[in-house]
């Protein structure tokens, strides 16, 4: 992150011309002692001074200050990876407000605004109470909204509006989720094929390769998550939800996603089991959740995205175009901790509190998540 410094500026540019702080002093009117005041971080010069200063060394005002409005990609993936392991270890409140004064500081830098954004969102429910969370998806609403609406990446706009409607959503806002989703783009095509077309033409068949992959990767990613949502359209149709069950079962076994992106799984598995309370079938709920368990204390831990034999060009992918590369957007802990909590703080799963499957399971997860 960058702090202002323009003590070190000046001797740099100063050192740059071959000029000596008594020549600087004469050329803009003070004594050498304040010169060298400034160089030491003892003292500012007059905000008056600062045009002056920057003409001098053919420079811009915000370079002479040291000032940087934006962060680069690594100092925000960085920043972000610090600010989530902080959120498993440190008091909740401090690192919120670290994250607020942080988008105070780089408010217009929208890539750092939106992460910021997806960081309050996804550790809101460590808030101290529900009044607590309400004001976090609030300000992680207004981030997203302003990145929506200022930023002037395509994509970076596209990922801001689903968390600014998720964030409605979650505030109980919907008609104003459905004002900004509708209507709902229908693109032409994906423009992986005709970037890959264009990468072969100029001889270049590994790049083309790893863009088809990562776009099938994508189409993939955005097929499972449609899933939960449609399951729980189905329920006043037990054998239409049965088969949407089977079809999401076949599609993750032939891309083999418990060891390609297991995380996706957990909230799919989740909905299916509580779908099948809901329907009163306990059993099918249980087996659900053995799944669920069963991949939870597998070795997929540190879980990370990447790629796997059929996808063996998508690491690289994901390194360069991920803001946060293969790493997952919370603290190992705390996803363990939530995955115990899905089970055993889960209104849905009450009434298998004294099943004896049900409560081997949760301790099996609980034992999970303590590293046993």
């Amino acid at each position: 992150m960058k702090e202002m410094n323009l003590g070190r500026i000046l001797i740099e540019n100063r050192h740059k011309r071959g000029i000596t702080q008594e020549e600087l002093a004469t050329h803009i009117g003070v004594s050498k002692g304040a010169v060298s005041k400034w160089e030491t971080n003892s003292s500012l010069p007059d905000i008056s001074l600062l045009p002056q200063l920057a003409s001098y060394f053919d420079i811009t005002i915000d370079e002479l200050i040291g000032y940087e409005p934006q962060m680069e990609k690594e100092e925000i993936k960085k920043l972000y990876l610090r600010l989530s392991k902080d959120f498993s270890v440190l008091p909740f409140d401090d690192v919120l407000a670290e994250c607020l004064e942080t988008a105070k500081k780089y408010y217009s830098c929208y890539p750092l605004l939106f992460q910021l954004g997806t960081l309050l969102i996804n550790h809101a429910a460590q808030a101290s109470n529900s009044e607590q969370v309400t004001q976090i998806m609030e300000k992680a609403l207004e981030w997203c909204h302003r990145v929506r609406t200022e930023a002037d990446e395509p994509n970076l706009q596209k990922e801001a509006l689903l968390m600014e409607s998720f964030c409605l959503l979650q505030l109980q806002r919907p008609a104003e989720a459905i004002d900004i989703l509708e209507p709902v783009e229908m693109q032409a095509g994906s423009p992986e094929p005709l970037l890959a077309s264009a990468y072969r033409m100029t001889g270049n068949d590994q790049e083309a390769k790893k863009i088809l992959q990562a776009g099938i990767y994508k189409e993939i990613m955005v097929l499972l998550d449609l899933f939960p949502s449609y399951l729980n359209l189905c329920l006043n149709d037990t054998e239409q939800f049965a088969e949407a069950c089977e079809r999401f079962y076949r599609i993750a076994d032939i891309f083999q996603m418990k060891t390609l992106h297991p995380s996706i799984l957990f909230g799919v598995y989740i909905t299916i089991a509580q779908d099948w309370m809901a329907l009163g079938n306990t059993e099918q709920a249980l087996d659900v959740l053995m799944q669920y368990t069963e991949l939870a204390v597998s070795d997929i831990y540190p879980l990370h995205l990447h790629g796997d034999k059929f996808f063996n060009l998508l690491d690289e992918w994901l390194e360069g175009e991920l803001v946060l590369g293969s790493f997952p957007p919370r603290d190992e802990t705390l996803i363990r901790h939530s995955i115990t909590q899905a089970l055993s703080e889960n209104p849905a799963f009450l009434p298998l509190a004294n099943n004896p499957r049900f409560q081997a399971m949760v301790d099996r997860l609980r034992a999970n998540e303590e590293g046993k």
